[in-house]
Formats: C-alpha cells, sequence, structure tokens
C-alpha cells in the first residue's frame, strides 16, 4: 500500500472514530437523564470543533507518520499518550468555562469518561485496520522488496528471519556478495538472485537455485529490483562498503537497516528498532520528534512574517539602493538544491554585478570579492540580503535553521570528493545554520570539508534546543559582523 493511501485511510478512520466518540458522549451526557441539563447543549458546532482539534493533535504528535512494520503496541501507547494530553487541555478549558458561568464541577468528570470513549474507538479502528494490513502483506500484497548485503552467516540467519515473518512486509529478492563488491565497475557479478529459497550453509549459496545477475552500478540494479529496503548483515571490516552504499542510496525512498552487531560502525547515527520481534537497527532515522517538526515548522512560518513585516522599510531602502548603484534587477534568483535534493530558486537581494558568473561559471563566493558591488558589500556585511529567502521560508522550500542550499553544480562535485555529502539534503536546507555561526568564509575544500562535518553534527542532533542556539549565535554574528553565508 501507498503511504499516501496509508495515511488517507488512517485521516478517514480517525476522523469517524472521533465524531462516533462525541456522539456516544452526547447521547450519554444529554439524553440518558442521568446528569441535570439547565441549557440543551449544540451538537454540530461543538463534534466540528472537537473533530478539528483532535484530527490536529494527531498530526501534531506524529501518528499519520509512516508505521510500517513497528509494533502495534508502540503505535497505541503513543495514541494513549496523545489523548491524555489532549484531554488534559480540555479538561483544562472546560475549567475555565465552569468557573466562568458558575457550573458544578463535578460535571468536569464526563471528561474522563470523554477520554476513555476516544481511545478507546479510535484504537478499535487503527487496530483493525493493521490487522487487515497485516493479513494483506502476509498475502503478499503492499511488500518491498528488500536486498540483504552480504552472503554470510548473518544474512542466512536475518533472510531466515524475515522468512518467517511475513508480516513485515518485506521480500527479500536479492543479495549483495560484499567480496566482489570491490571490482563494481570491472565485473559486476555480485547480485545473487534466489529462485526457490535459500540453502542453510552460506558457502552453498552459488547452485541451481540461485543465479548470479551482471549489472552496470548499484543504482541500476535498486532501479530494476525496485528495492524499498536494504539490510546490512556484515562484518565491521566492510565499514567503507556500508558507508559507500548509504551514500549512494541520499535521496531515494529505501529503508536502511543494519544488524546490531554493527552498530559500532554507525555510533550515534542510528536508532534501535524492533520488527516483530527482530532486532535491526534503522540507519538515517528521523531524528527530530513529530511534534519538533511541527513546531519547527511553526515557528519558521511565525518568524519568516514578523521579519519581513518589521524589516519592510529597509527593505525598501535596500531596494532603492540596489537599483541607484548598478544596472540589473533589484532581486537575484539562483537554483539551489532542497530537501532531498528537488531544485528551488532561491531568492535574495542581488549584491553582485549583473552577469557575475558570466566568463568564470559557476564559482564560489570569495572573502573581498570583486564582484560585489558596493552596496552589496554593506548588505552583505550586515545580512540584508538574506532577508528575501523569508519568502522561500513561507513556501516551504527552506527553513530558518539549517545546512545551507548549494548549487547543484556544485552538490555533485561535493559529493564525489565528500564522504556522505549528500545526506545534507536530508533536511530542509536553512537561512543560518551550524557551519554558518562558527566558522569562516570558504578558501579551499578543506574549509567545505569542515562545513559539512558541522552540517552532519547538526542533522544528527536536531530539536528545538540547537535551533534556538543557532539563532541567537546569529543575532550574535550579524550584530558582529562575523561568520558567513554563501
Amino acid at each position: 500500500m501507498k503511504k499516501r493511501n496509508e495515511k488517507l485511510i488512517l485521516v478517514l478512520l480517525d476522523f469517524f472514530a472521533v465524531n462516533l466518540a462525541f456522539f456516544c458522549y452526547y447521547v450519554f451526557r444529554v439524553h440518558t437523564g442521568w446528569f441535570t441539563i439547565i441549557v440543551q447543549p449544540d451538537f454540530w458546532a461543538p463534534m466540528l470543533v472537537i473533530t478539528l482539534y483532535w484530527m490536529a493533535v494527531f498530526v501534531f504528535v506524529g501518528l499519520y507518520r509512516t508505521w510500517f512494520a513497528f509494533s502495534r503496541f508502540d503505535e497505541i501507547s503513543t495514541l494513549f499518550k496523545a489523548t491524555f494530553v489532549g484531554v488534559f487541555l480540555l479538561f483544562f478549558l472546560v475549567f475555565v468555562d465552569d468557573t466562568s458561568h458558575g457550573v458544578a464541577s463535578h460535571s468536569r468528570l464526563l471528561i474522563v469518561y470523554y477520554w476513555f470513549v476516544v481511545f478507546c474507538f479510535v484504537s478499535f479502528f487503527r487496530l483493525l485496520f493493521r490487522a487487515i494490513q497485516r493479513n494483506l502483506l502476509i498475502k503478499g500484497i503492499g511488500c518491498r522488496n528488500t536486498l540483504i548485503v552480504g552472503i554470510g552467516p548473518q544474512a542466512i540467519r536475518i533472510y531466515n528471519e524475515i522468512k518467517n515473518h511475513p508480516g513485515l512486509g518485506l521480500v527479500v529478492t536479492s543479495f549483495l556478495q560484499v567480496d566482489a563488491y570491490q571490482d563494481i565497475e570491472k565485473q559486476g557479478k555480485y547480485y545473487i538472485v534466489p529462485q526457490s529459497g535459500l540453502p542453510a550453509n552460506a558457502a552453498d549459496l552459488f547452485n541451481s537455485d540461485v543465479m548470479t545477475v551482471e549489472q552496470t552500478t548499484f543504482e541500476e540494479f535498486i532501479e530494476n529490483k525496485v528495492i524499498k529496503e536494504i539490510v546490512f548483515a556484515i562484518d565491521s571490516k566492510h565499514d567503507d562498503v556500508i558507508v559507500d552504499l548509504i551514500a549512494r542510496c541520499e535521496g531515494r525512498d529505501i529503508g536502511l537497516k543494519i544488524v546490531p552487531s554493527l552498530y559500532e560502525i554507525l555510533s550515534g547515527q542510528a536508532r534501535t528498532a524492533q520488527l516483530y520481534g527482530i532486532p535491526l537497527i534503522d540507519i538515517n532515522p528521523r531524528l527530530m520528534p513529530a511534534w519538533e517538526e511541527k513546531a519547527k515548522r511553526l515557528m519558521d512560518i511565525v518568524v519568516a512574517i514578523l521579519i519581513l513585516l518589521v524589516s519592510l522599510p529597509v527593505l525598501i531602502l535596500a531596494s532603492i539602493a540596489i537599483k541607484l548603484d548598478s544596472r540589473g534587477p533589484i532581486f537575484y534568483k539562483q537554483i539551489r538544491c532542497g530537501l532531498n535534493g528537488k531544485p528551488f530558486k532561491i531568492l535574495k537581494f542581488r549584491s553582485m554585478r549583473q552577469d557575475a558568473e558570466k566568463s568564470t561559471g559557476p564559482v564560489w563566493s570569495q572573502k573581498n570579492d570583486p564582484r560585489i558591488t558596493r552596496t552589496g558589500r554593506f548588505i552583505r556585511k550586515v545580512r540584508i540580503d538574506e532577508i528575501p529567502q523569508m519568502w522561500n521560508v513561507l513556501k516551504g522550500e527552506m527553513s530558518l535553521i539549517g545546512p545551507r542550499p548549494e548549487r547543484p553544480y556544485f552538490v555533485e562535485k561535493l559529493s564525489e570528493e565528500i564522504p556522505y555529502y549528500k545526506r545534507r539534503l536530508s533536511v530542509r536546507p536553512g537561512v543560518t545554520g551550524w557551519a554558518q555561526v562558527s566558522l569562516k568564509y570558504d578558501e579551499n575544500i578543506e574549509d567545505v570539508r569542515e562545513k559539512v562535518r558541522y552540517d552532519l553534527i547538526y542533522i544528527e542532533n536536531m530539536s528545538l534546543r540547537m535551533d534556538f542556539k543557532i539563532m541567537l549565535r546569529t543575532v550574535i554574528v550579524v550584530l558582529f559582523g562575523k561568520g558567513h553565508y554563501n
């Protein structure tokens, strides 16, 4: 089942469950005659408000993110915490309303009953959906093609575990022979496709039941076989292979997992997960909780609007100065790589001469760059040229905090020289970032490597606390004219 369809079904089920819970609560509260009713309460308006409230709470806590193959207990546990906190907020609002209208306090106990009904109904429909989904996966409907990296005992054990747990929704379609991977560009005979199961002994893997497939590149193979999951089941001596393959999977809709014994390879960059009792580790997980992601996006929108409104007079003066100082447009648009490598046009005040790269092609800006105009030098120093990027933030192409977006030309060039460079594309790029407030201008490839290291540190430790820290450092950098934004 496609992720979009799964989320749509869950939204519809939650919508129905929340409305059914409110209907049952309303009947219990109003029509049983067990409670004193002074004024007949409305039905439709409160139900609409409450439904929107619960849907917002569920989105905020991440109940509509993909729960592929995760324990149903984890999902219900998250639902329990979400409904508990949601009802606590409702309890507070009802308390304020009752106090202002002089209503007896015992009526607030009904909130507890309402919470129980909401939790039970939403849990029931979600568990029903998961049961149906699991049965479909067992029948082979909606499964994800899986590549196991390695052909040793660990690989055979993982293969057997996956085969014995069809509810995972994983179907092992091929293996990668790591020893031959080093000659990937030379011979390429390293993919093994099971035909009728695998032998228990890894030494007998190459027999009549399997076939070796020749492919030119790793990327071509995963495209042709429609690989959606990769499980690394190899020894730590092959850590270079793991790093290389992970880099090749950047920007692709592919889940990456590794057996626990290899956890030390990517210490601090992986989070453990239980898949129906099979201990595996997710590589490159979403480290920021769902509620923090929503809060981060809300903060982006609010701060961007405030900056645009407060700086409006400055923007007008800067526009006039740019137009009077040199020929060319006021704003400068340039293609940059955004989230998952998706290109977008970044918007900045023009600070260089028009067609500054016409004769040189794409080059990095330098300290005391001769292409920068007089006005451009000033607006760069006080960071006014970055303000128009608030429009990119409002459109969702950028965030206030994140790795600076780079041009596609440099992304491809640097990806060849710096391992893990494309991992920067796994998060929304930012107007400012940890690297920008910590380091100086880029003058050589080593400076770029250092900034990438800082970007990866940010990605691995993303949090609202980290964002607030960077915002504070950014204010200091702007006030004292330090740092660099490219």
